[in-house]
């Protein structure tokens, strides 16, 4: 009999759900580290909001589960990697909440607009300070919305309702989807130099941490106002309290913060910051609904196999697994690699499939691929979710295959079409099962993929390979691998340098002053 057990608050639409499919359920809450570890090998299934942590610990003791169920976006509290080593499925339900914390956002401009929190305390006060609390109509003014996904889009749609005119930052946002939504879309300059209120709503990723910070606040006009039902860390919360202390922020709304549960915080205290306690995802209707996706989910899965929204696992049957999967991971890392060099807004993804692998179902393949160039900027994407979400934002899909033309047996080439250019990179898989990159543009250079890279297009000169050695040297940065091409004599030289760890953003500054260097760009895999 297949068993799953519920570990936090679900609605008991979930139980129904599992108990039709023929899956016992258990629900039991609150558990102590000490419990889940001694239980949880009775279980196939596991299904959780964000209070239980799954720990390597509790997975070592999983024997039997196949399934982790987070009943929401955000797996933090799961330890996916781990899961993935242990061969168990993570799926979550990305868009449950997305009504529900876009309506958040609404309100929580409302009542920065009108000044709600504090007038009703005056007034509960016995206090009729009508003169005081003037407040700002939301007609005819400018939101800038930065990440147009799912939530941003519905935000966008009831922005336009209220007659206000809309902007949008989101390097996957299309000008076509733009223009279906109705919004313009514009680089984060422009948006934090034109809008009255900016409201975010796109995940913490490395490029999107502290996105909201002293300098961000200098391009915004004088009495802005600031949004956040996304995630903590979006915003540097010492330099917002400078910037409203000092009159340049008229106000912010907050319901998510750098540190939670948010006990202490520097902006706690302050007249014109209005704070709520993550409530984004917390209504009735919300909470139902990822209820019963999150069951459904697991529960086709342990009975059918049917895999939907897995954050760890492609969609391959058991006989295409052994001549897809070291493809699959050669295709996300070109992926990861034309996502962290391309910094404009992607129209076009095209995926070239040369050779033997042409013949392969290429579904996981460009799921694997999508994933990888979205990854930089969108933390929650996976090679299931990929292909909708790169559908939502208006980013077209193309998928090309040809015989063998080279002297590689299988190829696979990309190709990422932006505003302002078309980059592209291809790579293969050698004997020894490693993924390598063969060319960059037309640049034809062969390098080994790992953890931390150097990615350097520099004017052909003598003299800089060796400066940036020594430079590199004179870091404490030691190569550990090094690849360089060119197209032609004079042309630009693409350089890949593999190094033994992180490089620091100061390096990165000093590789980009040498003379002659164009391009720069750390990579992580």
């Amino acid at each position: 009999m297949l068993k799953v057990l519920i570990s936090d608050n679900l609605s008991n639409a979930a139980r129904s759900v599992f108990v039709s499919h023929g899956v016992e359920v258990d629900i039991k809450t609150n558990l102590s580290k000490e419990e889940m570890v001694d239980i949880i090998g009775e279980y196939d299934g596991l299904a959780v909001r964000s209070a239980t942590r799954v720990t390597p610990k509790v997975l070592e003791c999983a024997k039997r589960l196949r399934v982790i169920g987070r009943a929401g976006i955000g797996v933090d509290n799961i330890d996916v990697a781990e899961a993935t080593r242990r061969g168990i499925i993570v799926m979550n339900t990305p868009f449950g909440n997305s009504i529900t914390t876009a309506e958040h956002a609404i309100a929580m401009m409302f009542s920065l607009a009108r000044q709600i929190p504090e007038a009703n305390s005056s007034t509960h006060a016995g206090k009729w300070e009508k003169n005081r609390f003037v407040g700002m109509e939301l007609t005819g003014k400018t939101l800038g919305i930065v990440g147009c996904g799912n939530i941003g889009a519905i935000v966008a749609e009831r922005a336009l309702g209220l007659k206000m005119r809309v902007l949008a930052y989101d390097p996957f946002l299309s000008l076509e989807r733009a223009r279906d939504l109705g919004i313009e879309k514009v680089d984060l300059d422009t948006l934090l130099s034109s809008v009255d209120i900016v409201t975010l709503h796109t995940p913490l990723t490395e490029r999107t941490r502290n996105i909201i910070d002293a300098a961000a606040v200098e391009k915004m006009k004088v009495g802005i106002y600031i949004v956040n039902c996304a995630r903590g860390g979006l915003i540097v919360e010492e330099d917002l309290k400078a910037a409203i202390e000092s009159g340049h922020v008229a106000g912010a709304a907050l319901d998510v913060f750098s540190t939670e549960p948010a006990t202490n915080n520097p902006l706690f205290g302050m007249e014109q910051v209005i704070c709520t306690p993550h409530l984004g995802a917390s209504t009735t209707e919300a909470q139902e609904k990822v209820a019963l996706q999150v069951a459904a989910q697991m529960a086709d899965y342990l009975t059918t196999g049917a895999v939907t929204n897995a954050l760890n696992t492609p969609s391959v049957t058991a006989e295409e697994a052994p001549l897809l999967k070291p493809f699959i991971n050669v295709a996300e890392l070109l992926g990861s690699f034309a996502g962290q060099i391309t910094e404009s807004g992607i129209e076009e993804i095209t995926i070239e499939y040369e050779g033997q692998i042409a013949e392969l179902n290429l579904k996981a393949l460009t799921a694997a691929t999508i994933a990888g160039v979205m990854r930089p900027l969108l933390a929650d994407i996976n090679m299931i979710n990929a292909p909708s979400v790169a559908k939502e934002r208006g980013v077209q899909i193309t998928e090309v295959t040809r015989e063998q033309r080279g002297v590689y047996e299988s190829y696979i080439r990309l190709s990422l079409r932006t505003e302002r250019q078309t980059r592209s990179v291809a790579g293969t898989v050698f004997s020894d099962g490693k993924p390598r990159i063969i060319k960059i543009g037309e640049v034809n250079l062969e390098a080994e993929l790992i953890s931390h890279m150097l990615y350097i297009v520099n004017r052909d000169r003598p003299g800089f390979i060796g400066a940036l050695g020594a430079l590199l040297g004179g870091a404490e940065v030691n190569i550990a691998t090094f690849a360089l091409g060119r197209e032609t004599v004079g042309a630009d030289a693409t350089t890949l340098v593999g190094v033994d760890g992180e490089v620091s953003d100061d390096v990165i500054n000093k590789i980009r002053a040498l003379d002659h260097v164009v391009q720069a760009q750390r990579l992580v895999f």
